[in-house]
């Protein structure tokens, strides 16, 4: 399992949303920083670490609320992007989604109109970047997991997956609700998400606990509001152990 973790200012800067919907998109706002660094990082992992399997559809989810996984998941999507590779990210966290607004697109029309109304996805998705489309949730439906399970969501992934080089799946926090586990299954790999303050070890093995139920493909751990001086071997600003 591969660990990549980053500096406590650094995520709180993130957080601090203010008015301009990008700020919490260090790659964008800061894209020489050690933020942005970092998600290159992350990235080269995906890019390199993967070679004879590399993963497609990747998930990404959190043991709790507030650990900074939607936040990673628009960061990873835009560094990849960046990268010349053609992204997709798909907000499937249909209770509180929150890639619009990092983003600072409209939310009208999304995910919940393809699978709902059977719209072309082509009509609703957005391109913030260029090489980054942005499937954002759109109204938030009685019954997200039944949606999720829905033979057209398998169809609308196995498209997708045809379409884009990466396919990144914003899933809401995976002690929550069953939603997590549901997509983790119909994915290539998880990313689980942690919050170094916040993240207690046991909610963590509840999470590992659950992806090993539903035979989820774990492909490495991101670790999230890391404090400078911790013990490990450092290198413009992350901590690897």
């Amino acid at each position: 399992m591969r660990f990549f973790r980053r500096d406590s200012k650094l995520q709180a800067r993130e957080e601090d949303a203010g008015k301009d919907p990008f700020e919490r998109l260090a790659t964008t706002v800061d894209p020489t920083g050690l933020a942005s660094e970092a998600y290159r990082t992350l990235r080269t992992n995906l890019l390199y670490g993967f070679v004879d399997n590399p993963p497609k559809v990747i998930v990404l989810t959190s043991p709790s609320p507030r650990e900074g996984k939607s936040t990673t998941c628009a960061n990873l999507g835009v560094v990849l992007a960046q990268a010349d590779k053609s992204t997709l990210i798909v907000d499937c966290d249909l209770r509180r989604p929150s890639i619009h607004k990092i983003f600072g697109l409209r939310n009208i029309k999304g995910l919940v109109n393809v699978l709902a109304e059977g719209s072309d996805p082509r009509s609703v998705w957005q391109e913030p970047l260029l090489n980054l489309k942005v499937l954002t949730s759109g109204p938030l439906p009685p019954h997200p997991a039944e949606l999720l399970e829905s033979e057209r969501f398998a169809k609308l992934l196995s498209r997708v997956r045809d379409e884009f080089e990466y396919v990144l799946v914003d899933a809401p926090p995976i002690q929550a609700v069953s939603d997590p586990a549901i997509l983790a299954s119909r994915s290539d790999g998880v990313l689980l998400v942690l919050d170094a303050q916040r993240t207690r070890k046991r909610a963590v093995r509840q999470a590992m606990r659950s992806l090993n139920t539903v035979g989820a493909n774990v492909l490495g751990t991101v670790m999230n509001n890391i404090q400078r001086g911790k013990v490990g071997y450092r290198y413009g600003g992350y901590v690897y152990k």
